[in-house]
């Protein structure tokens, strides 16, 4: 009895130790975006992993330093992962050697590198763009492969037979408690996240403590299929065809994109001109709005009568400076025609180039601006262009490798390198800080679907008027009671409804994003002016 209660004791105290250590280290540097993750050091595989690999992809600044934290992290991983394994083994049950369980994890845990480094390259790609697609597809492979690699740790033919439902559902508990871990740790204040992170160790452990028996116990079916390589090989496919499914999600099957501020006539009461901005990859035939006071945005400029140009989709790749030159230039072209103050409404990257011209140039003739869906603090991971050397770089390549597979069947291909992409990276500091604060003379809303408060670590996130619904991204455009609050607020009618539930599925969604790069540590970035709300957690400030 005394043995059983000194290993439990001493189970808890080591699975404890690294959240706290790594709480404390997040506390006093000031990190308030990334304490959610601390209770992860200790999970139980492969959440363990998916931590790791996330901070080394986001926290190194060239090959070397890349190759030498992986090489640290799978050696600490697969000997720490031993210890927590050997003393949870429950009682009565033969062990095997510390010396060959040493060896299995250190083996499982070079498997999980392997397998988990797409997804958690993908964890860097949301964090870049503030995609929640990105951060939700990360996520599922997870789930499935928790219980193959728990049982690798544990028995020798870990490959054949599907494990136990009830290894399955200590496993998912294990993320259940890891997602309000992190909630609870981003709503408390101070040193009292280090208690936190402990107990949510102590959690840990006492799940080591179920996983272990379970996944010592044989299984009972298909105990002489290989369902764990199985399940890795799929795992592997599937962060390829997430890209797909991603592009597709994120405007590749949407076409001539034509909400119905473009379809019907506006009321009398708006006395705008409007120019509408269509998201990524959307693309236009020059079919005109029926309303001749709303003209459709071209990502590809004016022609000689200053009418906007039909765009195909690869047109919206280009850089959000490009983009804001073209719509300063739309701008004046429609309020020279029509008279009237301009209103903008953009979606998803039409909101950031609407957001860009603001910034960037004389706002002019605008006065309005309806964002649906903007990207919420993008800009908190970075990885250098081709060529060069920085923060970021391995993760970079990993990207490009994982795009390129994925684009082949694509009509449309999307690349980590379009210039779009780089104008996000480049100038972060101030789509992570300024996407959502008020712009003087300019009145403003952002439509937020409810998935978007994954996409912002817990913290401020707008500061100008919101308009919350349950919806995916870019899922408002289109809905009739939405398109009621567009015209209201055209009109100049004030419009604001957040949901209470928003900060709590932030904080929720706290655990499983990438860890921001500190804007200070980027040399492109540390000479701006921009405060950081990654160390703050409030936005629209100056450093």
């Amino acid at each position: 009895m005394g043995t059983t209660r000194s290993r439990l004791v001493g189970l808890l105290g080591l699975a404890a130790l690294p959240p706290v250590l790594e709480e404390a280290l997040l506390v006093g540097v000031g990190l308030h975006a990334a304490r959610g993750l601390a209770p992860q050091a200790t999970a139980v595989w492969p959440y363990d992993s998916y931590h790791d690999l996330r901070w080394l992809l986001v926290y190194h600044n060239s090959w070397e330093m890349f190759l030498l934290g992986l090489l640290l992290l799978t050696v600490l991983r697969g000997v720490l992962s031993a210890g927590l394994t050997a003393l949870a083994w429950p009682a009565g049950v033969p062990r095997p050697s510390w010396g060959w369980l040493v060896r299995r994890n250190l083996e499982v845990a070079l498997v999980a590198a392997a397998v988990i480094s797409p997804w958690a390259a993908l964890s860097v790609a949301f964090s870049a763009v503030a995609l929640s697609w990105y951060l939700f597809a990360s996520l599922g492979p997870m789930l499935v492969l928790a219980p193959f690699l728990l049982r690798a740790g544990v028995v020798s033919r870990w490959w054949k037979g599907l494990p136990t439902i009830e290894l399955f559902g200590w496993a998912s508990l294990n993320f259940v408690v890891l997602t309000l871990a992190g909630a609870v740790i981003s709503s408390t204040t101070g040193w009292w996240a280090v208690v936190m992170a402990g107990l949510a160790g102590v959690a840990n452990g006492l799940l080591w403590q179920r996983t272990v028996a379970a996944a010592a116990a044989p299984v009972r079916r298909w105990g002489r299929v290989p369902v764990g390589p199985i399940a890795i090989a799929l795992t592997l496919a599937g962060a390829i065809w997430a890209q797909a499914l991603i592009g597709f999600a994120l405007g590749g099957g949407q076409g001539q994109w034509r909400p119905p501020v473009l379809t019907e006539r506006l009321p009398d009461r708006v006395p705008h001109a409007v120019i509408v901005l269509g998201g990524h990859n959307s693309s236009w035939d020059g079919t005109p709005a029926a309303d001749p006071r709303v003209e459709r945005f071209s990502y590809r400029g004016l022609d000689a009568q200053g009418r906007p140009l039909p765009y195909p989709p690869e047109a919206t790749h280009r850089s959000l400076d490009s983009s804001s030159a073209l719509l300063a230039d739309q701008v004046e072209s429609v309020h020279r025609r029509t008279g009237r103050p301009v209103a903008l409404l953009g979606q998803s990257e039409g909101s950031m180039v609407a957001r860009t011209y603001l910034e960037r140039l004389p706002r002019g003739p605008v006065t309005t601006v309806v964002m649906f869906s903007p990207l919420v603090q993008a800009g908190r991971t970075y990885y250098p262009p081709p060529g060069h050397a920085g923060w970021g770089v391995a993760a970079g390549w990993e990207l490009r490798a994982m795009f390129w597979l994925a684009n082949l069947p694509l009509a449309v291909k999307d690349d980590p390198d379009s210039s779009f992409v780089r104008s996000v990276l480049s100038n972060a500091p101030f789509y992570r800080n300024r996407t959502l604060c008020p712009v003087a003379g300019v009145r403003m809303i952002a439509f937020l679907p409810t998935v978007s408060a994954a996409e912002a670590p817990p913290g401020e996130y707008s500061r100008v008027p919101v308009y919350q619904q349950p919806a995916l991204h870019g899922g408002l455009v289109g809905d009739r009671a939405v398109e009621d609050q567009v015209v209201a607020f055209l009109a100049g009618e004030p419009v604001e409804m957040p949901r209470p539930e928003y900060g709590l599925l932030q904080r929720l969604g706290a655990a499983w994003q990438a860890p921001p790069l500190a804007l200070m540590l980027n040399p492109i970035w540390s000479a701006t002016r921009e405060g950081d709300p990654a160390m703050t957690g409030r936005i629209c400030e100056a450093r």
